[in-house]
């Protein structure tokens, strides 16, 4: 029985020690990611967590984990799921038509062809394992860790496949931050930037891995290139439940071409849980202070899930996976720059 299913079944006080721990860590990174140098260089609260949690749980979590281990588990099923769900309130349907046709056009392209190239060359070119190729994928192609989080359900991926993705994502979504700021300067200054920064904005917000990063690289540049980063960005991150949706049903269609027998689809109902709390904060029936609340809880429950992931991950398996899933991110990094940028100037000359 794995870990994820003993915390849903076991009662609650034996959940509790697991969840004191993960929460215990998520408070601390939640604190952490509030310092001036942390903010500025865009390491949000689930990075800080999945980190202590790979520290804690290579050390200190041997000795806890008979005691922690079915909370741990609660928290990286359960409660991640609920973060996705609650994740909706970040978001309203507004925002798309903030960013218009063209936005949501230029957001399409750069998730489903970043999220193929990851399948095709992550498992015909590199031979990596279909898991770790899709999670890898979809934090590069959608909204970094979470997304990455959010896909684990339906591919049914290992801790350690989940960690490895998340660990390309806060690598190279890191680089992106400083990168971008520097690409636009260049660019300008050298003559050839054909996007203005609103513009650029939009590139940004499409191509970068994690919200924090994003917010970071387009203020670098201009307020109203951040502002138009985050907007894009937020619409990104809206195409995860249709996504989750069509990657279950294209993987159940495979299994039932390869076994010859009908599969079921994996529903992620937590996805429609996101949809529908999109479409319920459009409506802004709620006052502003209890959505902040709200919003902040969400960031415990992310973060608490981080942290149990990390407690679970061991580094030997870390160091197995070898560079085959580093040197997949490079290429998707590569794509995102100079594909994502031919996306949207194509989009933006045929709009």
């Amino acid at each position: 029985m794995n870990t994820a299913t003993q915390g849903l079944e076991q009662p609650t006080p034996q959940r509790l020690p697991g969840l004191i721990l993960t929460a215990t860590i998520a408070g601390l990174s939640i604190w952490a990611a509030t310092l001036p140098w942390l903010q500025a260089h865009g390491i949000s609260a689930l990075t800080l967590a999945i980190v202590a949690g790979i520290v804690l749980g290579n050390t200190a979590y041997t000795r806890l984990a008979p005691r922690a281990a079915t909370g741990v588990g609660y928290a990286k099923a359960t409660l991640l799921r609920a973060g996705i769900v609650l994740y909706g309130l970040r978001l309203t349907l507004q925002d798309i038509g903030q960013v218009g046709a063209t936005g949501v056009v230029i957001d399409a392209l750069v998730l489903c062809s970043t999220f193929a190239l990851a399948w095709w060359l992550g498992t015909r070119v590199l031979g990596l394992d279909r898991n770790s190729a899709l999670l890898i994928g979809a934090g590069s192609s959608i909204c970094g860790a979470a997304a990455v989080m959010a896909t684990e359900p339906v591919v049914k991926g290992r801790a350690e496949q989940v960690a490895v993705a998340v660990a390309t994502v806060v690598v190279f979504g890191t680089l992106a931050m400083f990168l971008y700021p520097l690409l636009y300067q260049w660019g300008v200054s050298a003559g050839w930037m054909p996007l203005d920064e609103t513009g650029f904005g939009v590139f940004t917000g499409a191509t970068v891995h994690e919200v924090a990063q994003v917010v970071a690289a387009g203020r670098a540049i201009s307020e109203p290139a951040g502002d138009a980063a985050v907007i894009t960005k937020m619409v990104r991150v809206m195409m995860l439940a249709p996504f989750l949706v069509g990657l279950s049903a294209l993987l159940a269609r495979g299994e039932s071409k390869a076994t010859g027998q009908r599969s079921a689809i994996t529903i992620p109902w937590f996805a429609f849980g996101f949809v529908a709390m999109v479409a319920f904060n459009s409506l802004q029936l709620l006052p502003a202070s209890l959505v902040k609340l709200l919003v902040d809880l969400d960031t415990v429950l992310l973060a608490m899930a981080m942290a149990a992931l990390g407690l679970t991950t061991h580094v030997s398996a870390l160091r197995q996976a070898g560079a085959k899933p580093m040197l997949l991110a490079v290429l998707l990094f590569v794509w995102l720059l100079g594909g994502g940028m031919l996306i949207n100037l194509g989009v933006r000359a045929l709009m």
